[in-house]
This record gives structure tokens, sequence and C-alpha cells, in this order.
């Protein structure tokens, strides 16, 4: 159900989570939990459609900081699905890429994206998160623009991880190389880069998944609508 929630600059949302990650607290757990219920969804919904359906493909676009570990993690909680992996970074969250290698996913190239880029069901897209800014480059703009024709025609359908990738978290601005998302989960508050600019237009729906930050005393920068909160 639809819902107005305050809407945060990039900033806040690092200094709400900066004392939660000192303690030790479990945010990436929980973001990663709380898509992987979503990419779910969409998981059980493609193979609802025949008794005897095949796993869903899943591509993971895993960047080098966080974004990319709460997508791996993510994945390695799916069930029915088979799921790629291409590192988009120079280097890629080591734990994350164990959980789900250990759960049968396999690593790919871009090569290999560029060739089974239609034929994938659902892309994760966790290339950058809010410490990133407007435009992609190097492998992550090119494997974006690899998809960006299946994925405009509806197949796969891209899950956002916090925000599309190459849009400012900010101020919504974003060039032609973002793979506009079918659901954007975004992490413990609304980021106004998905309230302004581009944002609405690349999100798709949005889900806000509460993973434990305290902004009462934050300072919002407006209010926005969401399409769920979990």
């Amino acid at each position: 159900m639809t819902q107005t929630v305050p809407v945060y600059n990039a900033a806040t949302v690092r200094e709400a989570e900066r004392p939660l990650l000192e303690a030790g607290d479990p945010l990436m757990a929980r973001a990663a939990a709380a898509l992987a219920a979503i990419v779910q969804e969409f998981i059980d919904e493609i193979r609802s459609v025949a008794l005897a359906a095949p796993p869903a493909s899943v591509l993971v676009l895993a960047g080098s900081g966080d974004n990319g570990g709460d997508a791996l993690f993510a994945a390695s909680a799916l069930q029915n699905a088979r799921v790629d992996v291409l590192s988009t970074g120079a280097h890629i969250h080591a734990a994350g890429l164990g959980a789900a290698v250990a759960v049968g996913a396999r690593t790919v190239d871009l090569p290999e994206v560029r060739d089974a880029a239609a034929t994938y069901d659902l892309v994760l897209d966790g290339i950058l998160g809010i410490g990133g800014s407007a435009g992609l480059r190097g492998i992550a703009r090119e494997a974006v623009a690899a998809l960006l024709p299946a994925v405009v025609t509806g197949h796969p359908r891209v899950i956002a991880v916090d925000l599309p990738s190459g849009v400012d978290p900010d101020t919504g601005e974003a060039d032609e190389v973002v793979l506009p998302a079918t659901v954007t989960v975004t992490f413990g508050a609304l980021k106004a880069g998905l309230a302004g600019g581009r944002g609405p237009e690349l999100a798709g729906d949005v889900v806000l998944a509460d993973i434990g930050l305290s902004l009462d005393r934050a300072e919002a920068v407006g209010e926005a609508s969401v399409d769920r909160v979990v």
C-alpha cells in the first residue's frame, strides 16, 4: 500500500548507519534478507506459470562495496533460482560471493553476459549504492549497456539494490546508461535521488525496507511516496 515517508540525503543516511555499524549491528544481513524476500516473490511468480518450471535465471551485478554485498547475500538465500554473478568493480565482496557460490552461484564474465542478456529472468543491480554518483564507468557501464536492449523489452526485469546504479543518490540525475528497475528495494530511508530528477522514472515501484536506522532527529529534505514498507 502506498505510503508517504520522509526523504533524506545520502550523508544523513550514512550518519544514521555509522553508530550501528560501529556497534556491530548486522545491517547488511537485514538488508539482504529484505531484498531476498522481494526477489523471491518474483521468482515464485515466474515459476507459477508451469508445474515443472525450471529454476529462474538470475544475474547479479555486484559492485565492490556494500551494495554488491547486499545483492550477493540476498542471492545466497534464493530458492529455485540459477544465479550468475558478474563482478563490476576492482574487487568483490568476498564473504557475499562466498555465500552465493556455496549454494551454487557461478561467476561469469562480460562476454557471457552479453551473449545471455535476453535469457535472464531477473537482474539484481548491486553495482552502486549511496556512495555512488550519476554515471557508470568501466565494466559496470559496459555491462549495463549490454543488458539495456533486453531490459527495455521487459525481459529480464531488474530489481535495484537501494537505488538504480548510476542515479545520483541526492539529485536523481542520471545519464542514459542506467538499468530501469521494475522494483527498487531501498534500505532504511527513502533517498532523495529516488524522489527527484530521473529517480522516479528509473526506480519503478519503491519498496522501503526497515533495517533499524534511527532518523527521528535527522533533517529530512522532503516527503515522497513509496509503494510498500517492509
